[in-house]
């Protein structure tokens, strides 16, 4: 770990590294694409919805009045009120709460996709630890978030002025104008504030999440030596892979083995090599070598063929073509269909021979 703590990270992060900060909730995320994706949700509702919410709003207000004027103010008359307020006013609400709430989603969902992580929720030490959230205080994240912070007031604010300054020249007709347009010229103004403001934490948002990308990328890199440890914890140790190969050789070798009974015939060498072909003319399209070796196997081959009355035949040049050409459980190649033919055709008339006299 010391070895690894001195050297530079300056590796980019493997996927193994992505998955496992995945699952620990670390992900690149930007507040300002969810404060921004529930901004424009809202500006949308209010444009939209706005007129009707506000009638809804007038409906609810007369209807107070109405109830409280209408009969004695008692303690429970007022709760029979309120309770309707609650749930009137709710029902006004509810719809705006709704595209709210999609609107944070949508803008988490659209950074990093869905995602649940236990593990950000469990109790750490370190986040109760008075030195740690003294370090967390004053590093540079916290810094960059303040700087962060202080520009978009800035900016924000800036252009609200520039949109209010715009204005003042109209304020003064304002007193001849009915009550209504008072209200619906204030809105309007309020409305271009809100989309300016929009437009330009939109792009604020998308500075924020290139740099929080950007420091999410920095903190998963990883130094050489860790790349060399995670492919070995990854590929295995060099012994254990050699075993596994090993025994995956002697489980193929069994299974090899428990083909030659099955087989037709036994082309050999005579000593050195040895092939066993099996056909059936309704399943096969051509014969497949079920079984071979060199040396010990094909004596071994040759042993489990005699014990199960598999015929032996003798056949230097087919044995050493079929031998170097064909894999196990690997039809005879069409070039070779010929003398195949003719060792089984020879096998086939012995037994007929045999049986019959």
């Amino acid at each position: 770990m010391a070895e690894n703590d001195d050297q530079e990270r300056t590796e980019q992060a493997t996927s193994k590294r992505r998955e496992e900060a995945r699952e620990k909730g670390q992900i690149a995320r930007s507040q300002e694409v969810v404060s921004v994706s529930i901004l424009v949700a809202g500006l949308i509702f209010f444009y939209f919805g706005g007129p009707g919410m506000l009638a809804k709003t007038l409906d609810l207000m007369a209807w107070v009045l109405r109830r409280a004027g209408g009969a004695d103010l008692t303690a429970d008359s007022a709760g029979r009120i309120l309770t309707g307020c609650i749930f009137k006013g709710f029902g006004i609400l509810f719809p705006l709460i709704i595209a709210v709430l999609i609107a944070a989603v949508l803008g988490n969902v659209l950074q990093f996709g869905f995602l649940f992580s236990s593990e950000s929720l469990q109790p750490k030490i370190e986040k109760i630890s008075p030195a740690k959230g003294f370090k967390r205080l004053f590093s540079v994240r916290s810094l960059a978030e303040l700087l962060k912070g202080v520009l978009k007031v800035c900016v924000i604010s800036s252009v609200a002025y520039l949109i209010i300054s715009r204005e003042f020249g109209n304020l003064s007709l304002l007193v001849d104008q009915p009550t209504w347009g008072t209200f619906a010229y204030m809105g309007g103004i309020c409305f271009k504030i809100l989309l300016a403001m929009t437009v330009v934490l939109v792009f604020l948002a998308a500075l924020d999440y290139a740099y929080q990308r950007w420091e999410y990328e920095k903190s998963l890199r990883m130094t050489k030596q860790e790349i060399k440890d995670e492919f070995k914890n990854t590929e295995g140790d060099p012994l254990i892979k050699a075993r596994i190969r090993r025994i995956q050789r002697e489980m193929a070798h069994r299974r090899m083995m428990a083909e030659v009974p099955k087989a037709d015939v036994v082309i050999t060498n005579p000593t050195h090599l040895a092939v066993a072909i099996k056909y059936s003319p309704d399943k096969m399209a051509a014969p497949v070598v079920v079984a071979k070796g060199a040396d010990f196997i094909a004596e071994k081959i040759r042993n489990i063929a005699a014990e199960n009355d598999v015929p032996i035949i003798e056949d230097k040049p087919l044995a050493q073509v079929l031998y170097k050409i064909v894999k196990v459980n690997a039809m005879v190649p069409e070039s070779l269909y010929k003398a195949v033919a003719e060792v089984l055709a020879f096998v086939y008339e012995q037994k007929r021979v045999k049986i019959f006299g």
